[in-house]
């Protein structure tokens, strides 16, 4: 039996009753076309042994020629995310942080790893109010020293590493040494954000290296980074000490308080006492399957698993896929979720979140009672628990940036990466130290310490960590056995990103490019967002007669995905990105 750590007993009651319909889904699968095999030429699909699908093909490729030399999930893992530091720093790098959820094929055992950047201990409940107690233009907090958090990529990446790596550290940062040394072309995704960002300017370090002789680097055009190269072949020689001691150290602690728009403070005591801390995986269970991913202080795994744990009362299986009244549904479940997180979702080591209540499965029939079949519900407050005073905190509807990417690795064993990353906003703070990009990730908090005379559970604290919603998720089958990884970027809407997938996926059997590639729609709470220029367009009159505010508005996910099939494993990536899959 999978050494699954269940969040809850009822949970585990309903892993026995996997094994009993396992028999009969073998059955019926064997008998059926494998819908999971189709190719999809757009999505980079690859049928393998081993997979990486993430956001950009020379990142996918580092990490594939590590699992060539025998590396494993998290070996891959580290190439991957070094080199996209370097093709895509607007999104992720090492001067950010991240979540990955690793699955152990030998020992059935599931680990989630937290490397979310952490408050310094400069910071204060009202450092993003002004003067008179306004809140801050989000812009104005974020192009700044104090929207800095203490990077926790590497910690996490490195505790990681010593558990479940195969190959050397050192050798996992040869290929981002080659490239930023030797340099690669710039995309034409690099090249529009460079582009468009309009606060690049305000910090001249940082501009120059993207807007050489003032002007944007261009599509093809050689870009490289002798600076960064530096700095990885230390980080390679010397570990993440390397990184959070030293020349990169007293670089990051300069570049905030040195920050030429407003001034902040991350000491070297914050730096080296930075600790990636491994959670307890968020697990439920829905319908047949098992899906688990990120608890606290990522909101992504609650979230995921109330909103499935709600739609689980409703038959949307036997809806047309992306009906209206399938949107109507996944919509109003996505709200019940997302009042529960702005009120009670923050970082578990400052604030007591009530994990095993939120995913309860009687708790979330409760809730699934709320959905009104053919019309919007007029208030969404959140869960009252007995044991809790729902007056106790007031809700926080920060949002997040979505510079952000996912990374989806299978090696050859069966072992499995999710792995979301992030430095909050494109360009984070666009503060720079040593050739990367700092992020703004503490704009994440709630800019209100209280509202309305009480606390807020995502306020500013110091040494704290911001509420996400980075959603690495895993999925297993009846049997036991891994069926799909899956993650995105987006903001608030990853959670929305990564429910439409698996929906489509579980309930409506579609392929997985297919699946990633459909249209989105989301709905944080508020407006319901329907993708522009989609096929869903259609859906807005009905959706409206039910309700529904509705906004058309692009909604670009980065979705990267890997799936298990009779055939061996997939992979896909999001067409709205330029990622791509490589298989071994």
């Amino acid at each position: 039996m999978m050494i699954f750590p269940f969040a809850h007993s009822k949970t585990q009651h309903f892993y026995l009753i996997f094994l009993v319909f396992f028999f009969s889904y073998f059955v019926i699968s064997c008998a059926q076309k494998d819908p999971l095999i189709a190719s999809d030429q757009a999505t980079h699909i690859q049928k393998a042994n081993a997979i990486v699908s993430a956001a950009h093909p020379i990142a996918a490729k580092a990490g594939s020629s590590i699992l060539s030399q025998g590396g494993a999930s998290i070996d891959a893992a580290i190439a991957t995310q070094m080199v996209l530091n370097l093709v895509e720093p607007q999104s992720s790098g090492i001067g950010g942080g991240g979540f990955l959820v690793h699955y152990s094929s030998s020992r059935k055992k599931i680990e989630t790893f937290d490397g979310r950047e952490t408050a310094p201990s400069s910071a204060t409940p009202n450092m993003f109010l002004t003067q008179t107690g306004s809140p801050k233009n989000f812009f104005q907090a974020a192009v700044s020293g104090t929207s800095v958090g203490v990077p926790g990529l590497l910690r996490m990446l490195e505790i990681a590493h010593k558990k479940h790596g195969k190959l050397p550290w050192k050798k996992l940062f040869a290929p981002a040494i080659d490239i930023a040394r030797n340099g690669f072309r710039v995309s034409e995704r690099l090249s529009q954000s460079v582009n468009k960002d309009r606060y690049l300017e305000l910090i001249p370090k940082t501009s120059s290296y993207f807007r050489p002789n003032k002007q944007p680097v261009q599509v093809g055009e050689i870009l490289k980074n002798e600076e960064f190269a530096l700095v990885l072949e230390e980080i390679a020689s010397g570990g993440a000490d390397a990184f959070y001691s030293g020349k990169t150290a007293a670089a990051i602690s300069a570049a905030t308080k040195n920050a030429p728009t407003t001034k902040g403070e991350i000491t070297l005591k914050d730096l080296s006492s930075y600790k990636a801390k491994k959670r307890k995986p968020i697990c439920i269970s829905y319908r047949i399957w098992l899906i688990c991913g990120m608890g606290p202080p990522s909101s992504g795994g609650i979230a995921v698993a109330q909103i499935l744990g709600i739609l689980e009362n409703f038959d949307l299986a036997g809806l047309k896929p992306f009906s209206a009244k399938a949107v109507h549904l996944i919509a109003e479940a996505s709200r019940l979720a997302f009042a529960d997180r702005s009120a009670y979702l923050a970082d578990p080591d400052f604030v007591k979140v009530p994990i095993d209540r939120l995913i309860d499965l009687s708790y979330l029939d409760n809730r699934a009672k709320k959905l009104l079949p053919n019309n919007v519900m007029q208030t969404t407050p959140p869960g009252n628990f007995s044991i809790i005073d729902t007056s106790e905190f007031s809700p926080d509807e920060t949002k997040e940036g979505s510079s952000t990417t996912h990374i989806s690795i299978a090696d050859r064993q069966g072992n499995i990466v999710s792995m979301t990353s992030s430095i909050e906003s494109r360009f984070g703070s666009r503060l720079s130290a040593r050739g990367f990009l700092l992020n703004n990730q503490l704009t994440d908090f709630s800019f209100f310490a209280t509202r309305d005379g009480k606390p807020v559970a995502n306020s500013v604290q110091a040494k704290k960590r911001p509420r996400s919603s980075m959603s690495p998720t895993l999925v297993f089958g009846p049997d036991g056995q891994f069926l799909l990884s899956i993650g995105s970027p987006g903001g608030s809407r990853i959670i929305s990103y990564v429910v439409k997938t698996l929906i489509a996926i579980l309930d409506w059997r579609m392929t997985l490019g297919d699946a990633i590639n459909a249209p989105n729609f989301a709905n944080v709470n508020g407006i319901t967002d329907i993708e522009k220029s989609s096929t869903l367009e259609k859906l807005v009159p009905a959706l409206k007669l039910l309700g529904h505010k509705v906004k058309t508005r692009p909604l670009v996910s980065g979705l990267h995905g890997i799936m298990q099939t009779n055939a061996g494993l997939i992979g896909a990536a999001d067409k709205r990105r330029e990622g791509i899959a490589v298989s071994q």
